[in-house]
């Protein structure tokens, strides 16, 4: 056999120089690719604000008032049995289901009285109030 017919190898310093740019690439590519997941969070948590906004919103428009914090959200699933009782509590419901944050958690509610705006919003990913980033408060406020 002479050399020219036998198939060549990789020498460890060429598998070693490999190496070292794909951990070089994987540095400056996997935190970006890691953190879109809890941007998409993010989006559906806002997007299910939004929703619950317009069920919301459209609550008012049949029964002329928000429904109350003590009344909550469930007040668009199945009608009220706490006063205020609403007039024309539409028969499905506005929601089918409440829907639960990206994390797992109910979205909150506050309705500081009749006239006043309300507030629909998830705490974020650390479930505190506040935060910044991933982990701030996701509301309506923000719409």
């Amino acid at each position: 056999m002479n050399k020219s017919s036998r198939s060549r190898g990789f020498t460890l310093l060429e598998v070693m120089v490999v190496v070292v740019i794909l951990g070089i690439l994987a540095m400056a590519v996997v935190p970006r690719i890691i953190s879109r997941p809890d941007e998409a969070r993010v989006a559906a948590a806002r997007q299910d604000v939004a929703a619950v906004m317009q069920a919301l919103k459209l609550y008012r428009l049949d029964n002329h008032r928000y429904p109350t914090t003590e009344q909550g959200l469930q007040a668009l699933v199945s009608a009220p049995t706490t006063a205020p009782l609403p007039p024309n509590w539409n028969s499905p419901g506005y929601l089918d289901r409440l829907p639960r944050d990206p994390w797992g958690k109910p979205l909150l509610y506050l309705s500081p009285g009749q006239n006043a705006e309300v507030d629909v919003f998830s705490l974020g990913a650390d479930g505190q109030p506040g935060g910044e980033g991933h982990d701030a408060d996701i509301g309506s406020w923000q719409l």
